[in-house]
């Protein structure tokens, strides 16, 4: 029985076995594998790629070599998806029969607003909203020697040059005309205030008004027409949610302003008087006022959230300002020359942004300029009155992920006279009327994350030359690992002349310049550095000879530019550091040959330095600025524009202090060292009894200027105060 029973056990076995080989198959599920490789545009092996079937549990994930491999029991047609962060979905139809399947994943990097590079060659943003911020709005209000003048903190950037005699402007080699300011995209005539000759003016705008600031030297969008040199674009606030009042008590006058906020609306009024007359009497100045300066201005905003996505804005500016003085004789200063000026000033301006198909917008505006000025010399009156209105539709959105399109048209028209009634002999008058359409067309292409192409073109009818204008643009930006990147910028830019020009001779066509930059920028840990080299060809500039105007001038304007800010290595402490080179001739206007112009100083230097003391609640500033000597034509020399000026230099400093969260006490002194900085001389019209031509220099005003300034807030908020205007 036992020999039977192991025998029965053994054929069991043997049959069980049979049974298993025979009809396994009938039960087993055949396995695939599936395996590939993922490599990115640049064929380069992309790891950590979720790899999967759509609709199951099977899949893996890419190797350092950017292999994968998995098995699965799925059969038929599935759908394999990739995913990575940082690129397109990959998806691939792929038939599971039993054989193995190998796949080639090809990914397409994805286009991130966030990440991708930008074209930031010659422009400095200031801006709360901007992420790639080099230059905040607060910074604008706070740069001691400013006195909270646009002008005067962005004068602490490379590429500007200082010339303290007018308080404006002047980039890479160009004049204080060169330089363009637009509110909200519209172009602003005259956008400073009136000032005495060889006197600093300031600008007509407050940057608190202002929620962005672009400053661009060069290479700027083809929106931008009528600027040779730079664009200073600001952009208005949006709706305020606090209501609010501001008072100001100032060592030259005060100011007021209320702000209303209602549900998706906002509206604001400032009235600011200035008067320098108590001012000049205390303070020693160089010039010999009969009646200092003196103005009223008054300011207006409206802002109201018409739909979800619209926006319609309204800003006035109303300026009348009127000052006398003195000028004496450089040979006899006992002879003087009563000089007086009355300019009354109107700039308002609407616009209106929307949002459609949820990748486009559209934003518009019309803007109107007014501004009389009046002259008396002597008896002599001049009156110069300009009337401007611009109007321009802007449509910019997404033609796909890669590609973004700016496109818009503009109308700008203005009529100018100028009326100059002597005492005794004949009046002289002329006048002109100048029409300008432009249509303009601009696409960004994104490569990648890493590269960027800005094409574009503007198109210009002139209606005082009837001649039609092409002007192309382009810029280049190629990322540098993740903070840095590199620019290239070239582009064709124009500008009507001067009205002192055209009203001699309307038929003048506009001068030109070419732009050629190269940029290096990084930003990281809040620490900026950016260098830049550019080449700026003209033509076409005003040439005067032997009484005729033409345009047969000519120049360039070429250099090298840092900056570096930190505002991390230090606590509380926030810091710039900026320098430029320019080397520039021109052979224009009445010059003999070819030379220097007396606005353009080779080396410019600034540091700018910001500390925060909570426990004294305040903040302190410095500045410090050095400008290599400009060139003069002394007529006692054969060299024409030989001269060069002593260096500027200047040490300016500010303090604000809290003593409570909504009252300030804010005080201000440019060139504390009381350095006699000369800017350039006058000479005399007719030679001395000594044989020469005698000379006085152009200063300052006065060694120092002091500001002294309280400032106190009324609002349900009593932590809101005006420390980001000052």
């Amino acid at each position: 029985m036992q020999i039977f029973g192991k025998k029965r056990y053994g054929m069991t076995i043997k049959y069980l076995s049979l049974l298993i080989l025979f009809l396994g198959p009938l039960f087993t599920v055949a396995q695939t594998l599936v395996t590939g490789v993922v490599t990115d545009n640049n064929n380069q092996p992309v790891p950590l790629a979720n790899v999967f079937l759509e609709g199951t549990y099977d899949g893996g994930m890419s190797d350092d070599k950017g292999a994968f491999s998995f098995e699965t029991e799925e059969t038929g047609a599935h759908t394999l998806v990739v995913r990575v962060i940082g690129y397109r979905e990959f998806r691939k139809e792929v038939v599971l029969s039993g054989q193995s399947v190998y796949v080639e994943v090809r990914l397409v990097e994805e286009i991130s607003q966030l990440n991708a590079v930008t074209i930031s060659a010659s422009a400095f943003t200031a801006s709360d909203e901007s992420r790639r911020t080099v230059f905040r709005a607060l910074d604008i209000a706070t740069t001691a020697g400013a006195t909270a003048d646009i002008a005067g903190a962005l004068n602490t950037l490379p590429g500007t040059q200082k010339v303290g005699e007018t308080g404006r402007l002047f980039v890479r080699g160009g004049d204080g005309e060169e330089a363009k300011t637009f509110i909200d995209g519209m172009l602003v005539l005259d956008a400073y205030n009136a000032s005495a000759p060889n006197t600093p003016s300031r600008s007509r705008f407050l940057p608190f008004m202002f929620k962005g600031t672009s400053f661009s030297t060069g290479g700027y969008s083809a929106e931008f027409g009528q600027a040779l040199s730079s664009v200073l674009a600001l952009d208005s606030k949006d709706e305020t949610e606090i209501t609010r009042t501001d008072l100001g008590l100032l060592s030259v006058g005060g100011d007021i302003t209320h702000t209303q906020a209602w549900d998706g609306g906002s509206a604001a009024a400032k009235i600011e008087y200035t008067n320098v007359r108590p001012y000049v009497k205390w303070v020693k100045q160089d010039i010999d006022w009969k009646s200092a300066p003196l103005s009223v201005a008054g300011i207006g905003s409206f802002r109201q959230r018409v739909t979800r996505t619209g926006m319609l804005k309204l800003y006035a500016n109303f300026n009348s300002s009127d000052f006398s003085l003195l000028n004496h004789d450089i040979d006899d200063p006992s002879q003087t020359q009563l000089l007086s000026r009355d300019n009354r000033y109107t700039y308002v301006n609407a616009s209106y942004k929307d949002i459609f198909n949820d990748n486009w917008t559209i934003r518009g505006g019309v803007a109107y300029t007014k501004l009389d000025d009046d002259f008396n010399v002597d008896n002599d009156e001049i009156r110069e009155k300009e009337i401007g209105t611009h109007i321009k539709t802007v449509v910019e959105g997404s033609l796909h992920e890669q590609v973004e399109l700016r496109t818009g048209v503009e109308f700008f028209t203005r009529n100018y006279s100028y009326d100059f009634t002597p005492e005794a002999g004949d009046a002289i008058s002329g006048q002109f009327e100048e029409n300008l359409t432009s249509v303009f067309a601009e696409t960004d292409i994104y490569a990648s994350n890493s590269f960027v192409t800005r094409a574009g073109v503007r198109v210009e009818h002139n209606s005082l030359t009837d001649n039609v204008t092409l002007d192309p643009r382009l810029s280049l930006a190629h990322k540098v690992g993740e903070n840095g990147q590199v620019s290239l910028a070239w582009g064709k830019f124009r500008q009507t002349v001067r009205n002192e020009w055209l009203r001699q001779q309307p038929g003048l066509d506009p001068e030109r310049a070419s732009h050629f930059i190269l940029s290096y920028q990084r930003i990281q840990a809040n620490k900026t550095v950016r260098i830049e080299a550019y080449h700026k060809q003209y033509n076409d500039l005003i040439k005067i000879k032997d009484g005729i105007i033409a345009n047969d001038g000519n120049g360039y304007a070429r250099g090298l530019e840092f900056f570096w800010r930190d505002n991390n290595s230090i606590e509380r402490l926030d810091y710039w550091i900026s320098y430029s080179f320019l080397d520039t001739e021109r052979d224009y206007l009445d010059f003999p040959t070819k030379a220097t112009p007396y606005f353009a100083s080779k080396h410019n230097f600034s540091i700018v330095g910001k500390y925060f003391m909570p426990k004294l609640k305040s903040q302190a500033g410095a500045t410090w600025s050095f400008t290599s000597g400009r060139p003069y034509n002394n007529p006692n020399e054969p060299v024409f524009n030989g001269g060069r000026t002593p260096a500027y230099i200047d040490l300016s400093i500010n303090w604000s202090y809290l003593p409570k969260p909504n009252i300030i006490v804010y005080f201000s002194c440019t060139n504390v060292l009381g350095r006699d900085n000369i800017f350039g001389y006058e000479y005399s019209s007719s030679l001395s009894e000594e044989g020469v031509y005698n000379r006085r220099p152009i200063r300052q005003p006065a060694p120092r200027f002091i500001f002294l300034g309280i400032f106190y807030t009324i609002s349900k908020d009593k932590t809101v105060n005006q420390l980001p205007t000052l």
